[in-house]
């Protein structure tokens, strides 16, 4: 059993000398953080002290902290305080283990009003940064684009088609699912709403336009955001934290070609025919809903939606897709790259990629429909 920590006091002309014994060890925390205090309160009594370690049994880091916490205190009230007796062992502990003490925040007593013009001031800038590095980023993988179109052997096929069975594939299951119940969703709403006015069957119009122009692609592209973005961001930010990003780069190898760009094409490659199965669930969700809820046949509502819709109302989503892919790639390789060395960057990156990509995917998609619309498209 530890023996306790304590000390003994002895008077040597103006000097006081603590010298402590027992064990000073993190076994008796509670035992030894009391001695520290009784320790202080001693030694505050003196002018001259000597912390005296010749009889300490055994010392670990929480000790010598402690200790040395004592002797910075009685340093900082102006009282002269070293050590004696120690081993050779327990100075080298001692040492290393020195007390250091916390600097108090200065609180910064500033106008409300300014500050906030700062913050909303340093966001803008902030988001400027970002849109300028987008920017950036894009100018690379076009060049690097451009390069693989004059020399196709640069392409790295393999790698594209993987990460096409990766995306889009694999993401097809959830993809679906979701599209088909918000479809069956919009019909349920639309058809109680339409049948207060006995005008249910507008509700195929409201399925089929508000679908293939809208709803698919965006949920889509969400999905993908949250999905694969992440996962890009992810590989990259791991391969930047193992410093795999640099050994290509010694190699002489490109990241962007290597990395970036196959998830790019993949992504470019997998929305619009995600987007495309998409508009089928979508569509047969309402379809599903119409028939059990609204009474409407599968004849009445096809032969609806083929007067309601036309090629450039299903066009207009897959349009959109590509460039969403675009936006998505973009965002979560640039966030994977400015990945630091911790896992807490990592995560923060990841975060940063999936919000910015499903805001950056409704911006796009507003700015799509705007321009639809004044092209009466």
């Amino acid at each position: 059993m530890a023996r306790e920590p304590g000390f003994s006091e002895k008077l040597v002309g103006e000097r006081l000398h603590l010298v402590l014994s027992g064990e000073w060890t993190l076994a008796v925390s509670a035992q030894l953080e009391a001695a520290s205090r009784k320790l202080l309160a001693s030694a505050h009594r003196a002018l001259k002290v000597t912390l005296d370690l010749e009889h300490i049994e055994r010392i670990d880091t929480a000790g010598a902290w402690l200790v040395d916490r004592v002797r910075a205190d009685l340093v900082a009230h102006g009282i002269d305080a070293d050590y004696g007796g120690a081993r050779a062992d327990f100075t080298l502990l001692l040492t290393e283990s020195r007390y250091e003490p916390v600097p108090q925040p200065v609180a910064r007593h500033g106008n409300l009003f300014v500050d906030l013009l700062a913050d909303i001031g340093e966001t803008i800038v902030g988001i400027a940064r970002n849109l300028l590095g987008g920017m950036t980023f894009l100018g690379k993988v076009v060049h690097a684009l451009v390069r693989v179109i004059l020399n196709p052997a640069r392409l790295r096929g393999t790698s594209v088609v993987f990460h096409v069975e990766a995306f889009a594939f694999r993401s097809l299951p959830i993809i679906v699912l979701i599209n088909f119940l918000v479809g069956c969703i919009v019909a349920q709403q639309s058809i109680f709403q339409l049948q207060k006015f006995g005008a249910a069957t507008f509700s195929v119009d409201l399925i089929g336009i508000l679908t293939l122009r809208e709803l698919a692609v965006l949920l889509t592209s969400i999905m993908i955001a949250g999905r694969s973005g992440s996962a890009i961001t992810a590989e990259l930010g791991s391969m930047k934290m193992r410093e795999e990003i640099d050994a290509l780069r010694v190699m002489g190898m490109s990241p962007i070609d290597v990395l970036v760009m196959p998830r790019i094409l993949a992504l470019v490659i997998s929305l619009p025919l995600l987007t495309f199965l998409a508009d089928l669930a979508g569509i047969l969700g309402g379809m599903v809903v119409a028939l059990t809820y609204g009474d409407i046949s599968p004849e009445v509502f096809f032969a609806r939606l083929q007067s309601a819709i036309a090629l450039n109302t299903f066009l207009v989503g897959l349009i959109k897709a590509p460039f969403m892919a675009t936006v998505i790639g973009i965002i979560a390789a640039m966030e994977g790259l400015a990945t630091q060395g911790s896992a807490e960057s990592l995560g923060r990156q990841v975060t940063a990629s999936v919000v910015k990509s499903i805001f950056m995917v409704i911006v796009v998609d507003g700015i799509f429909a705007m321009f639809f619309a004044a092209i009466k498209y």
